[in-house]
Formats: structure tokens, sequence, C-alpha cells
């Protein structure tokens, strides 16, 4: 039998950064996302033998080990090889991932996968974890094993899947699946404009530098994490009153506030590209994930949002058609 799994990546509109200890600890963070289709995919073949064989078609790589124990941490496909140590698996397998999204690119791609493998090779295990459970091992997985700085909303998001607004205050983890309008949510898809800005970034570096601030008393980056989580509420608000010019305001209100956190955040690629759509249409937008490259999000002006793919393709930048996927995590078993 051969078995799959596929977990969705999201957009996150607001409140990213507030999900990150220490402010999640402290002060409490407040999130709204929503899943797209596209997807980490693994499958698993089991294997008679206790040989593991990965292989990750985004970073063609691949990995081979006698036995569990073999699998080291260097570097090498690491959060895979967490993953098969965590859940204490003996079996042989060979593993296959990929990523619909570039790697880095602030749309939570390798929280996905953390999700989608721990969802496939639970397939493995006698218990079976729910999609909370599964996202909270995903989580501790990357603390606990890879020292991974960062939040959670990225593996909640992956694992439920919708449009989520999420709470935190750690270690208690509360996501309430919005019943957005239909017609909101065609708006939305007729309207956002999601593109690449072909430089990849490392999440864990800005992040350690905005929480050091933070840690550090600094008012400008304090201020902007608290304005963060308030425009989290306030968009939530917006999106259920399908107030989408709202919406859209919150969501430049959201870009100025975190270029606040740290000059890292942005770049004269990014900038360039923000002038770019402002003056072609879009009525609002920000940086994905923690910025600095990776993708970024419009909602542009009505019936101008082909203008503004344009505009922002003859920029450099590479449009990612999508729409929203309202299922999370799904396993299943192929012939």
């Amino acid at each position: 039998m051969i078995y799959r799994s596929r977990a969705p990546i999201r957009v996150d509109f607001a409140g990213g950064w507030t999900d990150v200890p220490p402010f999640s600890e402290k002060e409490g963070g407040a999130v709204l996302n929503a899943t797209i289709n596209r997807y980490s995919y693994a499958t698993l073949v089991p294997r008679t033998d206790r040989e593991i064989h990965i292989h990750s078609a985004d970073f063609d790589t691949y990995v081979h080990a006698r036995d569990v124990r073999e699998l080291e941490y260097d570097g090498n496909l690491d959060l895979i090889k967490a993953a098969i140590r965590m859940l204490g698996l003996e079996q042989g397998m060979d593993l296959h991932i990929r990523c619909d999204a570039p790697p880095g690119s602030g749309t939570g791609s390798s929280s996905s996968i953390a999700v989608a493998l721990i969802g496939l090779l639970n397939h493995l295990q006698d218990e079976v974890l729910a999609p909370h459970e599964v996202a909270q091992l995903a989580r501790t997985l990357e603390i606990q094993e890879l020292h991974i700085a960062g939040g959670k909303q990225d593996h909640y998001a992956a694992a439920l899947g919708g449009f989520n607004y999420m709470q935190f205050l750690d270690p208690m983890v509360s996501s309430s699946p919005l019943k957005v309008p239909d017609d909101t949510v065609a708006e939305l898809e007729k309207h956002c404009v999601l593109v690449y800005t072909g430089k990849s970034r490392l999440s864990g570096n800005i992040i350690s530098t905005v929480m050091g601030a933070y840690g550090r008393g600094e008012a400008a980056t304090t201020d902007a994490l608290f304005r963060i989580r308030a425009i989290a509420a306030e968009m939530k608000t917006a999106l259920l009153r399908r107030d989408l010019r709202r919406f859209a305001e919150l969501l430049l209100d959201h870009w100025h506030q975190q270029k606040r956190l740290d000059a890292s955040v942005t770049n004269p690629t990014i900038d360039a590209l923000f002038e770019t759509a402002l003056a072609h249409g879009a009525r609002g937008g920000k940086a994905l994930g923690a910025g600095g490259g990776g993708c970024l999000l419009f909602l542009a002006e009505d019936n101008r949002e082909h203008v503004l793919r344009k505009a922002l393709e003859g920029a450099g930048a590479a449009v990612l058609d999508f729409n929203f996927e309202f299922q999370g995590l799904r396993t299943w078993a192929a012939p």
C-alpha cells in the first residue's frame, strides 16, 4: 500500500509576529489567516527492511539511512528526519516530499511540510492524531528538535484549513473558523494578487532580531506589535461585514507596522514592487510571513486586478494564481 498526504499553505492577512514568543507568552497574540490551494505533498511507501530513503523534489536532495538511528541532523532535510525520529518509528520507508510554494516564500511552507509529514507518518501508528494534535506536534518538533524560531499560526492553518481567527497565550491556542460569506470569498479571489519576489529569506533571522528588540523594550517595535495584534481583530470584523475597502486599508496599515518592526522586513526590491502596485490599482497590500523577501499580497481596486498583475510581472515579480482552500490536512491510501 502507498500512503499520501497533503497540507495547504496559507496567506496571513494580519497578526503575524504576535504568535511568536516571548510576545505571545507575555501579551498574547491574534492572527487572521486563510489557506489556499497550493500544497505540500508527502508520499510514503513502506519497506520490508529498516532502511529509510528520503527524496525532496524541491531541493532535488536524497537522504539514505540504514535505520532511524542513522538519521542525524546535518542541515540536510532535517525537518523530515526530525518527524521520523520524534514519532519513534522503526519501520523502513521511502518518502517523497514536494511543495507547490517556493522555499522561503513566507506562506508557511515548511510548517505545511511538517504537518503533511506527521499526518502521513501517523498512518504507521496505532493512535490516530486529530488535526490540532498534528499541528501541536509539528510545532513541538521545530522547537525542541530543531530549535527553529517562529510562531504557531502556520502549523494550525495547515492542519485545519479555511479562514481562521487564532488567538495565542502560550501554551494555549484557540482557533475560530470564520464563516466568510461565499460572495466575499469570490470577491477576494477575484481581486487578490499574490506575487513572489524571487528572493527567498530565512524568517528565523528576522524573527530573532524583532523579538530581541521587543525584549529590550524598544518603543517602535513594541508599539508596532500591539498595533499588528489590533489590526487582526479589526480585519476579522471587516471581513465578516463584507467591507473589503476597509480590509484593504488594514492590509496597508499592517504593512506600515511591519516595516516599523525592523529595517530588514523590507528592501529596495520590495519597496519598488509596492510603489508599482500602488500606482497600478492596488488598494492595499503587505508582505507575507516575516518579510524581507518571499511573497507579497495585494488587493486590487474594482476591476483593476489585470492591470496590477501585468505591472507587477513587468517589475520582475512572479504572479501565483490561487483560490482559497477550506480543507486542511488530508491523508489517503493509494493503490
